[in-house]
């Protein structure tokens, strides 16, 4: 890039103008209808955007050599993993008015699959002022007021048994030879707790998370490769520069800022440039009770007053002295 080359418009148009061949579309992983990715444009706006949660929050977990080698290996790492609430484990869960307690069936098949038993769930159950009894396959679960049956009920149907909250739903996948887990639902700082879970290889596509958990420079990779990732599955070659420019401009102050009034358009110093981007009266309002003044160092607000713009030629300023010019042809 030469000085004073206009990188934003470039990285902005770059990235803009294919995106509006993106094909507006969910994709399906291929067979399995329940996990399906926000990908194209509604994924490129949520990047951007930098929503606190993406309407499809998925992890790809990678596991460690013992696990990653067997599918039953891998699907009993997956089976710790998954969130599991009494309401999973049970075929009815009902009050029973006449012993004035709560009546929980569990389904054997259920915990065959999730791996977990009778006596195991009586043990987690731990629910204050309550007595926890099992008959075979029946919890029954009795308050010492009758009157709070209603609240237990819904206090017994969410009680978190094992796995890992906010993982709803695991798929164990062979890919390039090895097995891995992917989720519906995403709890970084859980997963990467899990002694079967190589860490250095396991993401979301939650950048926020990512952010909070591994730092601000792993947020930065994580929004190049989320974008990259959509553009590439839609076929689109952008240069990845200007893919890392808008990653760079969203994570220069330490947090993940979305490009929009809430973010990097909002927090400019010009009052003119952001009252040029959206909401105009109110800004110039703020600005004039404020005795704000602006610098008039960017693009917008030197095209409004119309200046020329401090970009390529217009970034250097000429001074010719005169009266030296003079003195020398005397």
């Amino acid at each position: 890039m030469e000085p004073g080359e206009a990188v934003g418009i470039i990285a902005a148009q770059s990235i803009g103008e294919p995106g509006t061949q993106m094909t507006l579309r969910t994709f399906h992983y291929a067979g399995v209808r329940e996990q399906n990715v926000t990908l194209g444009l509604p994924r490129l706006i949520e990047i951007v955007d930098a929503r606190r949660l993406p309407s499809t929050p998925i992890m790809t977990i990678h596991l460690t050599k013992v696990h990653r080698k067997s599918k039953e290996a891998a699907t009993e790492a997956a089976r710790n993993m998954i969130n599991t609430t009494v309401e999973d484990l049970a075929e009815a869960i009902y009050e029973d008015p006449v012993e004035e307690e709560i009546a929980v069936d569990l389904s054997g098949t259920m915990m065959e699959d999730r791996a977990i038993t009778a006596q195991e769930i009586k043990n987690t159950l731990k629910i204050p002022n309550c007595t926890i009894e099992t008959q075979g396959n029946r919890v029954r679960i009795k308050p010492a007021k009758a009157d709070d049956l209603d609240k237990l009920l819904a206090k017994v149907t969410s009680f978190h048994i094992k796995g890992i909250p906010r993982t709803k739903r695991v798929l164990v996948t062979e890919e390039n030879r090895e097995w891995v887990i992917r989720t519906d639902g995403s709890n970084l700082p859980r997963v990467l707790e899990a002694s079967s879970v190589e860490a250095s290889r396991t993401s979301t596509n939650n950048v926020h998370e990512i952010a909070k958990t591994l730092g601000i420079e792993a947020a930065r990779n994580a929004l190049i490769n989320e974008a990259k990732g959509v553009l590439e599955e839609q076929g689109l070659d952008v240069d990845t520069r200007h893919v890392m420019l808008v990653a760079d401009m969203m994570t220069s102050t330490g947090e993940v800022q979305q490009i929009g009034r809430h973010g990097i358009s909002g927090k400019k110093s010009s009052v003119l440039a952001k009252a040029a981007f959206e909401i105009t009266i109110p800004n110039i309002v703020d600005a004039s009770v404020k005795g704000e003044s602006d610098p008039l160092d960017g693009v917008t607000e030197n095209v409004i007053v119309g200046q020329s713009i401090p970009i390529g030629t217009g970034l250097v300023e000429l001074f010719m002295s005169t009266s030296k010019l003079k003195r020398e042809e005397e």
